[in-house]
């Protein structure tokens, strides 16, 4: 058989399928993006969509910037563009750094596509395998054990996978007939990484009992995926009634309430949206534990990457605070301020204000007295009446007019504080960094 056949007959009735949106290849510069890339540019269909391709340079490895340099080269000698992106890998995320690395990848992908382009990535059947085990082993349900989607939203366009039907000797094949010239990383040969694992040591030997465990795992996981497809429209529904527009905390005794087979991929979506990690199944379990929790508790529940806080019987997520900076103590005239938590302190609508204020960091013992107040209050007894969750209060920014607290970001006022925004016409507004 040509080996050129099975490649270039999968690309060409995807291609058939989905007629429409320009096409950007995730190029990474091994042997799988290599071949998609090189089909590709040798198809006319392909080339009049505005195929080019993308590469991301992690910046991990002592070689990256002469990978960076050998795509750019292939891409030359096949007449295609190559947009090369150097991506920032949170090393300190807790994720691990094979997660981080991908996260940080898919933030560029998101970036750069363009509007209604497709990326288009090289992933085959025999890494939707490993997928589908892997998530099993990590006791998924439907959505996990429905492996990678073919198609997904992404940034301004989509992600497709075309190949996902096609076995890796198929691409292999078609870069040895055509000579080929391929990155190897070295990262994709260390078997303490789970995937290599699988890949080089577990697959292999599933193979020699059952041959056709591919095709059986592949299938299995379109069953799953039709399944979880069908679950997604009640969750989805569920989603909107549970979650808080504004704050985007969920009901957690509504979502407690849900079957185990809506509530886990719907806490798994909201964690998603916000760029955050799903837990295990131990985590969640213990989510679910703390649904109910006492007025006074404040459970959270942490894992890498993550974490969850139960308050006021909603849950909220965020990623895990980093060490803070120093305290803040900077002058203000309703300019954009950018707070040590990552926040934003601004004057809405825009405006100066006549008189210079000092912004600082809670330090203990504040006092202030709210406009429309007979009594000055405590600052830490204003946060208890809940106007604050727990975890957003040292990072609160404090407004001073010389040694005066008049202003607790823009939850409580003094009448002194009321006057001078109502002079501007504007107010202050906090954005909380986390």
């Amino acid at each position: 058989m040509n080996p050129d056949s099975a490649l270039i007959d999968t690309l060409q009735q995807a291609l058939r399928a989905h007629p429409q949106a320009s096409l950007c290849v995730a190029y990474s510069g091994g042997p799988d993006s290599t071949a998609l890339l090189h089909a590709l540019a040798h198809m006319s269909e392909a080339r009049a969509r505005g195929l080019r391709a993308m590469h991301v340079d992690h910046g991990l490895h002592a070689q990256s910037a002469r990978w960076a340099a050998h795509c750019r080269a292939f891409c030359a000698t096949i007449g295609i563009a190559c947009d090369v992106h150097v991506a920032s890998v949170d090393r300190a995320s807790g994720i691990g750094l094979e997660a981080a690395a991908r996260h940080a990848r898919y933030a560029v992908f998101t970036e750069h596509l363009h509007a209604g382009e497709r990326l288009v990535l090289g992933h085959h059947q025999d890494d939707q395998v490993e997928t589908v085990l892997l998530k099993l082993l990590r006791g998924a349900g439907p959505e996990g054990l429905g492996g990678m989607r073919a198609e997904r939203p992404l940034g301004a366009g989509a992600l497709w996978r075309p190949l996902l039907a096609l076995p890796r000797h198929a691409i292999r094949d078609y870069v040895q007939a055509h000579k080929l010239p391929c990155i190897h990383d070295p990262s994709n040969d260390d078997r303490q990484l789970a995937r290599n694992h699988l890949r080089h040591d577990v697959i292999p030997l599933l193979n020699t009992h059952w041959p056709h465990a591919a095709i059986s795992v592949t299938h299995s996981a379109m069953l799953c995926r039709a399944a979880a497809d069908t679950l997604q429209q009640d969750w989805l529904v569920a989603l909107e009634v549970l979650r808080d527009m504004e704050t985007n905390s969920l009901d957690a005794r509504g979502w407690l309430a849900l079957p185990s087979a809506l509530r886990d991929p719907l806490l798994a979506h909201w964690l998603h949206a916000q760029g955050l990690s799903a837990p295990t199944t131990a985590q969640r379990q213990q989510i679910e534990r703390q649904c109910t929790s006492q007025d006074g508790q404040l459970p959270c529940i942490q894992w890498p990457g993550a974490e969850v806080h139960v308050w006021k019987n909603r849950l909220w997520a965020m990623a895990p605070a980093k060490p803070r900076k120093s305290s803040m103590d900077a002058p203000w005239h309703g300019e954009t301020l950018d707070l040590p938590d990552g926040g934003r302190l601004t004057l809405e609508p825009a405006a100066t204000l006549p008189i210079t204020l000092t912004v600082r960091s809670r330090r203990g013992g504040e006092r202030i007295k709210p406009a429309g107040d007979a009594h000055t209050r405590e600052l830490r007894a204003l946060f208890q009446t809940g106007a604050i969750p727990p975890w957003r209060r040292e990072a609160c920014p404090l407004l001073y007019e010389g040694d005066e607290l008049v202003a607790v970001a823009d939850r409580w006022l003094s009448a002194r504080a009321q006057a001078l925004f109502d002079q501007v016409g504007a107010l202050p507004r906090w954005r909380p960094g986390r």
